[in-house]
């Protein structure tokens, strides 16, 4: 076999053996949409994630928890409205021009959740994120697990927890 051969034989089980070690990498990374809630950030699963758009009018619904705003009509949706900022207990504030709705796809259901404001998509290592911490409440339920990324401490959410209702 040529000099050149052997070459460009070895060139390639090297490009091979990086592209599996980038896979590897790949695969221990979450990725996740920060947000502002008060004065605590959290994240949500990217893919869990239908849109994220600007206030839009919404209707309130009589005998519903008080962190349910109402409903809103997205493209033909009616979708519930849910303020976290009340759902973890947060002081209230007014809608300024961070506000964003954030459209979630839980199993078939969506739903949009009222955030302070965006941070960033995120990718955290998968070891970087520790267990939810046991203190006995019933938010924790709602708490996947503690991302840390940099010098930052990220509540990461439990898309299936946000809907249910107080009690159940």
């Amino acid at each position: 076999m040529s000099n050149q051969l052997q070459n460009v034989l070895k060139q390639q089980q090297e490009q091979t053996s990086m592209a599996k070690n980038d896979k590897k990498q790949d695969e221990n990374i979450v990725q996740l949409v920060g947000f502002i809630v008060g004065n605590e950030e959290f994240a949500v699963p990217i893919l869990s994630i239908q849109e994220i758009i600007k206030p839009i009018e919404w209707t309130k619904v009589p005998f519903t928890d008080d962190y349910v705003l109402g409903v809103f009509n997205l493209r033909g949706n009616v979708l519930p409205l849910i303020d976290l900022r009340k759902k973890f207990g947060a002081p209230e504030a007014g809608f300024d021009d961070d506000v964003r709705f954030i459209v979630i796809k839980i199993g078939s259901e969506l739903a949009g959740f009222v955030i302070d404001r965006l941070t960033e998509a995120l990718r955290i290592e998968a070891d970087s994120i520790l267990p939810a911490p046991d203190s006995g409440s019933d938010r924790n339920a709602m708490i996947e697990g503690i991302g840390r990324k940099d010098d930052r401490i990220i509540t990461i959410l439990k898309i299936q927890s946000l809907l249910k209702i107080r009690g159940e």
